[in-house]
């Protein structure tokens, strides 16, 4: 069979679809097609073909590069002919499902998280879900990473197709392998994995920090991921009072939650955290917003400890309420994450629920 791939980011599709992407290229013809990065050669040696959507702005609105988008995506069906399309997150679910429903193709969508715009709510949620009924109405499946997601938009009336729920993307249990938990709680380390910008929590993050360290100059919070957004200058400023620990964009992240006694996480809403899956995974506590995309990731009181979201100071209680814990009570906290992974979220219940839906093509 040929399959077609479409999603709006190489590193996304690379480190959380790999094992998707390996199982797929020893039986069928794989195509993606999504904006270069550095990622796109590791595909290309798994086996996959590389088609590049330079069209794609992931944040971008112009209904002229839009209309294109679609354009593109007509045109890249017609030349690939595939049996089946698998889309991944907004764009390519919305532009990428009108054209493959225009030209009857089978396609399957990923819902990875409803996005800024819907979670806000206003005249761009109106649109968007305008949007999402015409690209989503012939899809063969939709896929959902949480149940809240999954609600919503039954609510809303956009979901009239087959529907299945899945536990995010799934972890990879043997890469991110249980990994020994610090010997001593001094100094305490929290890492924050991710895109470093308001929507996943920057300003609580920044905020606890300085309070925490106001009375614990031995607790450090180290900041892992690139920016997206206006943090640049404050981020490097706060780094450069002490107030945290900036390491830039990784491409292994192990290292970091190897070092680390827990995971901080401070997002407004996820599709589901797959960074807090990982950390999980690594035998990592989380301390993070009880929102959707996030609460399914930890137990609280067992794996993890929840505060609001959009809340510095809840934040900064909770983090407060992790450094009372006794050492063998913190350790305890990350082999119930772990278990919780191997239990709920391994990656194969992902592979195998598409391996069933393109086997019923």
């Amino acid at each position: 069979m040929r399959i077609l791939i479409i999603a709006n980011n190489d590193m996304g599709l690379y480190k959380f679809r790999r094992e998707l992407l390996e199982k797929l290229v020893k039986e069928h013809e794989v195509t993606i097609s999504l904006p270069d990065g550095e990622f796109v050669p590791a595909m290309v040696d798994l086996g996959c073909s590389f088609e590049p959507c330079e069209l794609l702005d992931r944040h971008g609105t112009n209904p002229v590069k839009e209309l294109k988008l679609i354009g593109y995506y007509k045109k890249l069906i017609r030349r690939v002919k595939p049996d089946i399309v698998l889309t991944y997150t907004i764009k390519p679910n919305i532009y990428g499902g009108m054209a493959c429903a225009a030209l009857r193709v089978p396609y399957v969508a990923n819902i990875t998280g409803l996005g800024t715009a819907v979670e806000n709510g206003g005249l761009m949620q109106k649109v968007l879900l305008i949007l999402y009924r015409f690209g989503l109405r012939k899809a063969q499946k939709v896929f959902f990473q949480n149940a809240a997601n999954r609600d919503f938009m039954l609510a809303k009336g956009v979901i009239r197709t087959p529907y299945d729920l899945l536990p995010g993307s799934g972890v990879n249990v043997e890469r991110f392998a249980y990994q020994p938990y610090p010997e001593t709680d001094s100094p305490t380390v929290f890492v924050t994995v991710g895109r470093i910008m308001k929507d996943k929590g920057a300003d609580e993050v920044l905020y606890a920090a300085r309070k925490i360290r106001e009375t614990r100059p031995d607790v450090i919070f180290r900041l892992v991921g690139g920016f997206d957004g206006a943090y640049e200058e404050t981020v490097k400023a706060a780094a450069a009072e002490g107030i945290v620990e900036y390491v830039g964009q990784q491409s292994d992240v192990i290292p970091f939650l190897r070092d680390s006694h827990a995971i901080l996480h401070a997002s407004y809403h996820e599709g589901m955290a797959n960074v807090l899956l990982e950390a999980a995974s690594c035998g990592r506590p989380a301390v993070a917003t009880n929102v959707p995309g996030v609460r399914e990731t930890y137990d609280d009181g067992i794996s993890g400890i929840s505060c609001p979201a959009r809340d510095g100071d809840a934040l900064a209680a909770a983090i407060e309420a992790f450094l009372k814990l006794p050492h063998d009570r913190k350790e305890a906290m990350g082999r119930a994450g772990r278990e919780k992974i191997l239990r709920e979220f391994d990656r194969g219940i992902v592979v195998n629920k598409y391996i069933q839906e393109i086997n019923s093509i």
